[in-house]
């Protein structure tokens, strides 16, 4: 598990752990009130932990759209392959997922990352190469 992801379950059990709290000391209706809203609570965050992952895949792949334009209007007649990181998998929850590597293909050895907050703001942030040369696609 990733800190992060401890640190989301260690604040929620705390906010669910203060509800609880005071659900006891209150008595009669406001003491159901307040399990209601505990449970309440934990439910919606079950939610948003489930559907999390999905909501990123379809940001990602609505950004990947978006850079594909950019690119052909940049780089016309060009191809390229897209990587991005699989953050469902283990050993890259560290990664951010709206990061995207652009690897041209007269390009192979570099592979530039792309960050894409919507259609009209694209930039480039970086690349990674293992052989140093004249880099062909670098923004500035």
């Amino acid at each position: 598990m990733h800190p992060t992801e401890l640190i989301e379950l260690f604040i929620v059990g705390g906010i669910l752990l203060v509800i609880l709290s005071v659900s006891i000391i209150l008595k009669g209706k406001w003491r159901k009130v307040s399990q209601g809203l505990a449970i309440l609570f934990l439910v919606s965050f079950g939610i948003f932990y489930l559907v999390r992952p999905y909501w990123i895949d379809m940001q990602i792949e609505k950004k990947v759209g978006y850079l594909q334009i950019y690119l052909e209007e940049q780089y016309p007649g060009e191809t390229w392959d897209y990587r991005t990181v699989p953050h469902r998998e283990d050993g890259y929850k560290h990664l951010n997922p709206y990061y995207i590597g652009v690897i041209f293909d007269n390009e192979p050895l570099v592979e530039y990352k792309y960050f894409v907050r919507n259609k009209s703001d694209i930039t480039q942030r970086g690349w990674s190469t293992s052989d140093l040369h004249d880099l062909k696609h670098l923004e500035e």
